[in-house]
């Protein structure tokens, strides 16, 4: 069963009467003449979608919690949205915290992730209630349970573990394998697991954590995983007497953002974890945990879209052309770090042929700014409203002022309505936290 994710459109995307492009009921065109560009647009109609796809996939799993992975795209209206199809949340750092403290979200079905938890971090995470904290390292046991011990509380952890398994995705985005940055490797859980056990009397490890990448195609991959984990659960069961109840698998579940993207559908995910889970039961004697999934681009990517207003055209002689829009790498940093590519459409022409290649530039200081390289679309005009497409994910989330541009406004859509839940940022709040030092005022 197709699932969105497989989409490189939001499900409710069609070319209304106008011959604009419409989603959630909602013309793209007219969008962007009511709120400006750039402008993120997202269909809660997709989001709910894929939610309650993930939902309907594990349902013959009864111990499966889903938890979606904030750093996606993080706001107290898309806390509301998870909090209403019952999702939790996956939160790495304070800022998050607060987000989901300040929507009214049930803490207690939170995750506290990351490598490097500041102590503050680890204080507000547990005064607030949060449900679990995925422990990254030796430094992090010593400093928690300090800060448990300082508030007179036992912390439910888990214990990050880097599982060996390389995905086929970009380097940047691979989390799984031996070499890297979370998680103890496993040849150093034995040793903190005797930390928990002999010296950190207030951490209480219920379950592992792992991750093995982020836009991922491959199905076997969570086999795998799912076997890694259950051997070490065994391991440490046999050892040290410890039953672990709960294993979580992460995300990274792969979403279409080109013709050329083949992405899994999440039942058959699904049907791989269960399978593995069934197996590895089975194998090793040990009763089925509860098992936690992370999705996060997966969910939101494919339900968000960038628009853009054209501006300036530049035809290089004997080169390529260049068409210049009034966004960028500071509203979409992935084509610079990933060399990511997308689908592009001009939401006022979409019938138009897309006979020219063109490269899309953005306005930003820097000969790296490119949106697009060498795509074809139909002729570009001044004032055009270019889409991009599956820009949902780490969009927003991932944005910056470089050059001293304004954050960009964000709307949800739905049934023919329109919502702000992110106000374009103003000349105010961008310089509010300034301060001239008196020595430099005369």
């Amino acid at each position: 069963m197709e699932t969105a994710n497989q989409n490189i459109k939001p499900v409710t995307t069609r070319i209304n009467d106008n011959g604009c492009i419409e989603i959630g009921g909602c013309d793209l065109t007219e969008l962007a003449d009511t709120y400006g560009t750039p402008l993120y647009v997202y269909d809660e109609e997709t989001i709910r979608s894929i939610t309650r796809s993930y939902k309907d996939a594990f349902r013959l799993y009864p111990n499966i919690k889903m938890m979606f992975a904030s750093k996606a795209f993080m706001t107290k209206a898309i806390c509301k949205v998870m909090e209403q199809e019952g999702f939790g949340l996956d939160l790495c750092s304070g800022g998050e915290i607060y987000t989901a403290l300040s929507s009214g979200f049930d803490m207690s079905k939170t995750l506290f992730n990351g490598n490097n938890k500041s102590y503050d971090e680890l204080v507000m995470a547990i005064n607030c209630g949060i449900g679990t904290i995925s422990v990254d390292n030796f430094f992090e046991l010593e400093l928690l349970n300090n800060v448990a011990v300082s508030s007179n509380k036992k912390v439910r952890i888990l214990l990050r573990i880097t599982p060996g398994i390389e995905c086929h995705t970009h380097e940047y985005i691979q989390t799984g394998h031996l070499d890297s940055k979370f998680g103890f490797d496993l040849t150093q859980a034995d040793e903190a697991v005797e930390l928990i056990k002999e010296q950190y009397k207030n951490l209480e490890l219920v379950g592992l954590h792992a991750h093995i990448g982020s836009q991922i195609f491959e199905k076997q991959v969570y086999y795998d995983e799912v076997g890694v984990l259950f051997k070490e659960i065994k391991h440490i069961q046999d050892k040290y007497g410890i039953t672990l109840h709960e294993i979580n698998l992460g995300g990274g579940v792969g979403i279409k953002y080109t013709e050329q993207d083949k992405p899994v559908s999440i039942y058959e995910i699904a049907n791989v974890i269960i399978e593995s889970i069934e197996a590895h039961s089975k194998e090793y004697k040990i009763e089925a945990p509860s098992v936690f999934i992370e999705p996060g681009r997966s969910i939101v990517g494919t339900a968000g879209v960038t628009l853009y207003t054209a501006g300036s055209s530049k035809q290089v002689p004997n080169g390529r052309k260049y068409q210049a829009v009034d966004g960028g790498m500071a509203d979409n940093a992935r084509p610079s770090l990933y060399q990511a590519k997308y689908t592009v459409e001009i939401a006022n022409n979409p019938h138009a042929q897309a006979d020219t290649k063109v490269t899309i530039a953005g306005r930003f200081c820097e000969s790296g700014d490119i949106l697009a390289k060498d795509i074809m679309l139909p002729d570009i005009n001044e004032g055009d409203i270019i889409c991009f497409y599956d820009t949902g994910a780490y969009g927003y989330s991932m944005s910056s002022n470089y050059n001293r541009v304004l954050k960009p406004a964000v709307v949800l859509v739905n049934n023919g309505k329109s919502d702000i839940i992110i106000n374009r940022q103003t000349y105010e709040q961008l310089t509010e936290s300034d301060l001239i030092p008196k020595r430099l005022d005369n």
